[in-house]
């Protein structure tokens, strides 16, 4: 019977399994690593092609001169300014009212209540939605209902829209995978909830808040559709929020689809694009990261 087993037979059979089982964590590794080589040769290939066909095309004149020629040549001078613009309105909007409710979810509403699934399904559709839906919103609802008109802070407030979904979802999962053993030392040495979240835990869930910041700026940069409802089309210099601007994004659609003889110019500007994204994934990373040596909270 096998209660009767001796204990050397229980070694030699949970030695089997061990055995059995080192195949399987070999295909494991095998297929995380096959992932991620994939990943990684797919933006290596994505970078070699456009650095093969725009790095010729990069100059001082490109960042620094006005588009000419229907954009064939010239600069992306305006339209840099207006990518920057409309990011900024997005975060100003996004950040303050994502990290809020990040923490009325992830601390308040931890509990299953009805109040919270419905908040969190509604998120989780809104981050689901096709851009050109938000681009439909924004146009009803800012351009239109608002008086905003097509101008860079309706293009920055749908680009808001867009990223809060993601962000809320980020910072909420990284707020409850804080320990509960910080809650219970805060409390038991009398701090307040507001001292506990602003002092504590978000600092602790600071990679969620860089996840869900790298991944927003990542989508508002490369939004072509949403923009073309809101921020419009035109490539001067923008004087004020209310004025219209093309997006970098934009402006590669529009080089690549509608001007002929424009691609040259639609390579250069993908690969100034591709440097903004990787500078702001360093930048959010880095604030990310200091925040948190100034708490104490990152392990050497």
């Amino acid at each position: 019977m096998w209660f009767r087993l001796r204990p050397s037979a229980w070694l030699d059979a949970s030695w089997r399994w061990r055995a059995l089982a080192v195949p399987h964590d070999a295909a494991a590794h095998l297929a995380i690593w096959g992932a991620a080589l994939t990943v990684t040769g797919a933006f290596a290939w994505i970078l070699a092609d456009v650095l093969t066909h725009g790095a010729s095309h990069l100059s001082l004149e490109l960042l620094t001169a006005a588009p000419a020629n229907a954009g064939r040549t010239g600069g992306i001078a305006p339209i840099l300014v207006s990518t920057a613009l409309i990011l900024g309105v997005c975060m100003a909007v996004a950040l303050p009212l994502g990290l809020g409710s990040a923490v009325l979810l992830g601390e308040f509403s931890r509990n299953a209540n009805g109040y919270g699934r419905l908040v969190r399904r509604s998120l989780d559709v809104l981050a689901g939605l096709p851009s050109i839906v938000f681009g439909l919103f924004g146009y009803a609802f800012f351009c239109r209902t608002l008086g905003l008109g097509f101008s860079i802070l309706s293009g920055g407030l749908t680009l808001a829209c867009m990223v809060l979904p993601v962000l809320i979802r980020s910072v909420e999962a990284a707020l409850r995978a804080v320990p509960d053993e910080m809650r219970t030392a805060s409390a038991a040495l009398g701090l307040s909830k507001t001292t506990t979240i602003r002092s504590l835990l978000l600092p602790a869930a600071a990679p969620g808040l860089a996840v869900g910041l790298i991944l927003g700026i990542g989508r508002a940069l490369a939004e072509t559709a949403a923009l073309l409802f809101t921020s419009g089309y035109v490539v001067r210099m923008p004087t004020s929020l209310l004025d219209s601007g093309r997006a970098l994004s934009v402006h590669i659609y529009d080089l690549a689809m509608n001007v002929p003889g424009g691609d040259s110019m639609a390579y250069a500007s993908a690969l100034v694009l591709l440097g903004l994204l990787l500078a702001m994934n360093a930048l959010a990373t880095g604030l990310v990261q200091h925040w948190q040596r100034r708490k104490g909270l990152v392990l050497g």
